[in-house]
């Protein structure tokens, strides 16, 4: 019997008329309704006429979460007095609940994808609805991007529903073909905002890692929270290791109830928290409650302010979920939750200051996480690059880019990106491309399915970090993560008993190992030290106390980055032997010539390496000239030029040049370091053609080679003495060479007595030389640019101190009329 009375109270019926408008004139609609309105029940049924209005249609209900879809069914199906599985069912991954007569079928957006790919035109489903749009999951959007295609190319008559509690509604509307925007009106009660942040600070989250001092905290709210409201209370906490935290911390608390909600809790956990409970609870939950759940008898909040987000690290091939700060969005969607059936309230572990710093919406997942399911999706829909596709934000190009190289490095795509049929295979698997390639290739067998469910389904902490102990330890079962991966390899062994190869026989322990490195090969590492070095070039440290310390080989299936630290902690891998590893990453194993400057010199070797582990070396003998060159010219760069043959005409020339260059311009070149580096092929060649190691380098003359960059074309390499003369002939008839040592000002070291008689300053390419007057023993006397202002002024005041100490040289009143001399003056006599 339909519960009319339940169904009466959703505030959503109100948009049902102007709903039913839009999609009978356009077809499409974005429906934007609060939390606990009804639109993700409600509406499904009064789209299929299972409410005695309307024609009796087919309706798909897309969820993000399969608690959420499993919810949805159950609430549907309890409306119209049935039981899951009639009028409506539901699909998950590994689980289907549909009978004969299911009008109604809420499935996750996974699941909706792989029908599209089987099946484009949707046949025998007459509408589409896609809820909790706000989330945007990437299986959401890209589920969007291909209803959109099949309605515009093949299923006109198809009806599409976006639906969300709060979105960018425009966007969506835009994105949908100028769909109408249906708001529906919520009944909400006030939400006191409590701020209560711990008494000092707390590190910040990173990676997986949620600062202990703040999860005390949380549980010291929720205390204060039932001391001081009424009913039961939802904590949000950022994931199941959380969850169990501040649990066990509220052990004894009166008689409360204490619920864990996450995506592995047991079917009868989820429905218990969907129920009304007999007595007070405290339910612990993700942010799968934020708008996908409704649990009743909440009349407190508590948020610990954190979220899981996916994060890929590209430089250091890591993937993973990370813990952020929740959005203001997701705040709000959070505090609604205690004013759903009563004013109530939400404590918040922050401050206010705080609040106004964080994101306004948390990150779309197709600009953070990984793309290469995507990649996948959209290879074997047809448009690998996604261009074409009705996105609301396009994917980031590097993502894309590294996507594509992983599949290509599995098979799933060909050189233009397009799938291949080892590609659609990979798709159909409902699984990440690696694992399914693991599945594929690692043989048909139990222990196979087993293992990539354990990656699929990623185990609990507490499993420890060696996949092989881990797999026994989820075979011996007895906790609420045994269930899911159970059904999880029931789905899996059937998909690989149609898909894969037969098995080979290994090992237990090796098969965990070569699954592993199979789905994950730039991950196989080598032991090198104290640490791993992976074969993508990045090192991984296994934690203290790890079953896997010793193992030559491992293959890394989950890892994170310490805080302050450039290389991966492992945190899941199983140990492999080389064989293993050179046949999982067979795509990055080749032997070359390796060439490079190391150690001060040229070292010439064959490597054979598997990506960036060198699995064998030895010397090499006749290396091909161009490497040689090569390493050679890295030499001149990481030592510098210091290493050719630079005599003391070399060192004048190049001060000579530098002077022209900075005075002149060109055509004169530059021939400082970078400069010369940069033009090695013009001026030390054919030398270091000919050379081949360090000691070749220090043979050729720099003198001689770098006289071929001199402006000969021109013609004003002629003019270099002219310009910039190695020495000038002075009053005396002395010639004396000029020290360039400063390109901005040449220096004239000269004697005092030979300049007598010159009236300025003698100037080289207009630029005057700074005159350094020596005494007659040869010592600093005077320093000038000015030689006449020196006459005139400074000159008596050395003649002074000078003609007593060197009275047989000329001390003339007027210096600038007497005579230059060498000599003494009884030579002068003479």
């Amino acid at each position: 019997m339909i519960r009319f009375d339940a169904l009466d109270a959703l505030p959503v019926r109100g948009a049902l008329p102007a709903l039913h408008d839009a999609l009978e004139g356009r077809g499409t609609a974005v429906l934007v309704a609060p939390p606990g309105t009804g639109k993700t029940t409600l509406v499904p049924l009064a789209l299929a006429g299972l409410l005695g209005e309307g024609p009796a249609r087919r309706v798909v209900v897309a969820e993000p979460r399969r608690i959420a879809a499993r919810a949805a069914a159950r609430r549907m199906a309890w409306l119209l007095g049935e039981q899951p599985g009639g009028s409506v069912g539901y699909t998950v991954r590994g689980e289907r609940v549909v009978g004969r007569h299911t009008r109604v079928e809420v499935v996750t957006t996974g699941v909706l994808l792989q029908r599209l790919q089987r099946d484009q035109e949707l046949a025998g489903v007459d509408a589409v609805l896609l809820d909790e749009c706000h989330e945007r999951h990437l299986d959401a959007d890209t589920t969007a991007a291909f209803l959109w295609d099949v309605r515009q190319a093949l299923r006109p008559d198809l009806r599409l529903v976006a639906a969300s509690a709060t979105t960018d509604a425009e966007g969506w509307a835009r994105l949908l073909g100028g769909a109408p925007v249906v708001e529906a009106q919520g009944v909400s009660h006030p939400v006191e905002v409590v701020w209560a942040p711990p008494a000092r600070p707390v590190r910040p989250p990173h990676g997986l890692r949620v600062d202990p001092a703040l999860l005390t905290h949380v549980a010291s709210v929720v205390r204060r929270a039932l001391a001081e409201r009424d009913g039961d209370v939802l904590c949000f906490l950022p994931g199941v290791g959380e969850i169990a935290r501040v649990a066990g911390q509220l052990g004894g608390v009166g008689d409360v109830e204490v619920l864990q909600v996450h995506g592995r809790a047991p079917a009868a956990v989820q429905d218990a928290v969907l129920a009304p409970g007999e007595r007070r609870r405290v339910v612990l939950a993700t942010s799968v409650a934020e708008s996908s759940l409704t649990v009743p008898g909440v009349r407190v909040v508590v948020d610990a302010g954190l979220a899981r987000e996916p994060r890929v690290d590209h430089a250091r091939g890591l993937s993973a979920l990370t813990t952020v700060r929740a959005s203001r969005a997701a705040a709000r969607q959070r505090a609604g939750r205690a004013g759903r059936e009563a004013p109530g309230a939400v404590y918040r572990c922050w401050t206010e200051a705080e609040d106004a710093r964080l994101p306004r919406f948390p990150a779309p997942e197709i600009k953070v996480a990984d793309l290469t399911a995507f990649a996948l999706q959209a290879a074997c829909w047809g448009d690998p690059d996604a261009s074409g596709l009705a996105l609301l934000d396009p994917p980031p190009g590097g993502a894309m880019a590294a996507a594509r190289s992983v599949l290509a490095a599995v098979g799933a795509v060909d050189s233009a990106g397009r799938a291949t049929e080892r590609g659609a295979r990979l798709a159909r698997l409902g699984l990440h491309p690696r694992l399914g390639r693991a599945l594929l290739d690692a043989g048909a067998s139990d222990p196979v399915a087993e293992v990539v469910a354990l990656l699929s389904e990623e185990p609990p902490r507490e499993y420890g970090d060696d996949l092989a102990a881990a797999l026994r330890t989820a075979r011996r079962g007895g906790d609420a993560y045994g269930p899911r991966w159970r059904t999880e390899v029931r789905r899996l062994r059937a998909a690989a008993e149609e898909s894969a190869r037969p098995a080979e026989g290994p090992t237990e322990d090796r098969l965990v190992g070569l699954v592993a490195a199979l789905a994950f090969p730039e991950r196989v590492a080598r032991k090198d030290g104290g640490s791993y070095l992976m074969v993508s070039g990045t090192r991984a440290e296994l934690p203290d106390g790890s079953a896997l310390r010793g193992a030559p080989w491992i293959a890394v299936a989950v890892a994170d980055r310490p805080v302050g630290k450039g290389h991966a902690r492992v945190q899941l891998g199983a140990a492999v032997d080389e064989a293993t590893a050179r046949l999982a990453a067979g795509a990055l194993l080749a032997e070359r010539d390796e060439v490079h400057w190391a150690d001060g010199d040229v070292v010439a070797r064959r490597v054979e390496r598997l990506g960036a582990v060198e699995l064998a070396v030895r010397p090499l003998t006749g290396a091909d000239p161009g490497l040689v060159r090569s390493a050679l010219v890295e030499g001149l760069r990481q030592e510098g030029l210091g290493l050719l043959r630079w005599s003391a005409d070399a060192e004048v020339l190049r001060r000579r040049l530098a002077f022209l260059r900075l005075h002149l311009g060109e055509p004169w070149p530059d021939v400082r370091d970078d400069a010369l580096h940069a033009r090695v092929d013009e001026w030390l060649e054919p030398e270091l053609g000919r050379a081949r190691r360090r000691a070749d380098l220090a043979r050729i003359d720099a003198g001689q080679a770098l006289s071929r960059l001199l402006p000969w074309a021109s013609g004003d390499a002629a003019r270099l003495d002219e310009l910039a003369p190695e020495r000038i002939t002075v009053p005396s008839g002395s010639r004396i060479r000029i020290d360039y040592g400063d390109p901005e000002r040449p220096v004239l070291a000269v004697k005092l007595q030979e300049m007598f008689g010159l009236q300025r300053s003698p100037e080289i390419a207009g630029v005057p030389l700074v005159v350094h007057l020596l005494s007659p023993a040869g010592r600093p006397a005077a320093v000038t640019a000015d030689l006449a202002s020196f006459w005139k002024d400074g000159y008596k005041g050395v003649r002074a101190e000078l003609r007593g100490r060197y009275p047989k040289h000329p001390w003339p009143e007027d210096p600038a009329t007497a005579e230059p001399t060498r000599h003494t003056k009884a030579r002068l006599g003479r």
